[in-house]
């Protein structure tokens, strides 16, 4: 972890920590620049430590208290480092944003290659789901651990099944269907959890105008991170095992 792991402590009661995976750029980054602005210390996760390093860098001339660690959600050996820097640097972890993700798809269901549809779930639905088992346990020494799954509308059945639904057009089947799974994880999860301190949510952001589409969207990553926020930051009383854009519940 840089600034880097060794040589900087967090005294007990001090910032809450977050970990964003896909935090270099992009969504991610904008969600640590805004829950840095909260107070929290930011960990971005970033599949090459330079970009994730250059990244953090930028945080911290803004004033914000902001590291970075070497994170590919795909493989395994870098989530378990991962997990062990943020336990040997804070202990604890109170904020987790599952926001690193791919869309491959390039044609439709009945021609699409089959690798790149395992390669779209490898990452947003496999590669979340062994960062939020490797993460719980750090998850569970906050007094409020908080999870946000980086979903879709396009993940919504419901919106998919409707003629009248803006992106009705979308059928997208990897990167949909690796959404829809998301927001199944998302509910898994939040039953087990019922009973703990750890609300965990999906979130879908908008079509924003990311690496991801050539910067086609029509949101700014600004608007993008305002549900990632507060689903991060949940009152006690606040929902958990649900799925929402910035005005409210998105049906599944």
């Amino acid at each position: 972890m840089s600034q880097s792991a060794a040589s900087t402590h967090l005294a007990e009661g001090a910032a809450k920590i977050a970990l964003i995976t896909g935090g270099n750029k992009g969504i991610g980054l904008e969600t640590a620049r805004q829950l840095g602005a909260r107070g929290f210390a930011v960990v971005l996760g970033a599949r090459n430590r330079t970009k994730g390093e250059e990244a953090a860098s930028a945080l911290r001339k803004e004033g914000i208290e902001a590291y970075s660690t070497q994170l590919d959600v795909t493989h395994s050996g870098t989530i378990a480092r991962a997990v062990r820097q943020i336990e040997e640097q804070f202990t604890k972890l109170d904020v987790l944003v599952n926001n690193a993700g791919v869309f491959l798809d390039n044609a439709p269901p009945s021609q699409l290659d089959s690798s790149l549809l395992r390669q779209t779930f490898e990452t947003n639905f496999f590669g979340m789901f062994a960062v939020t088992q490797g993460m719980l346990p750090l998850l569970r020494k906050s007094e409020a651990g908080r999870i946000v799954n980086m979903s879709s509308g396009l993940g919504s059945l419901t919106q998919n099944c409707d003629p009248e639904y803006e992106f009705a057009k979308f059928k997208i089947i990897g990167y949909n269907s690796s959404k829809t799974a998301v927001n199944a994880l998302t509910i898994q999860f939040a039953y087990e959890l019922k009973d703990t301190a750890i609300k965990i949510n999906a979130a879908d952001p908008g079509y924003t105008a990311t690496d991801m589409n050539d910067h086609q969207g029509d949101r700014t990553v600004q608007q993008a991170a305002v549900v990632v926020v507060r689903l991060a930051t949940l009152p006690d009383d606040g929902p958990t095992g649900g799925f929402f854009d910035e005005n409210g519940v998105i049906p599944w």
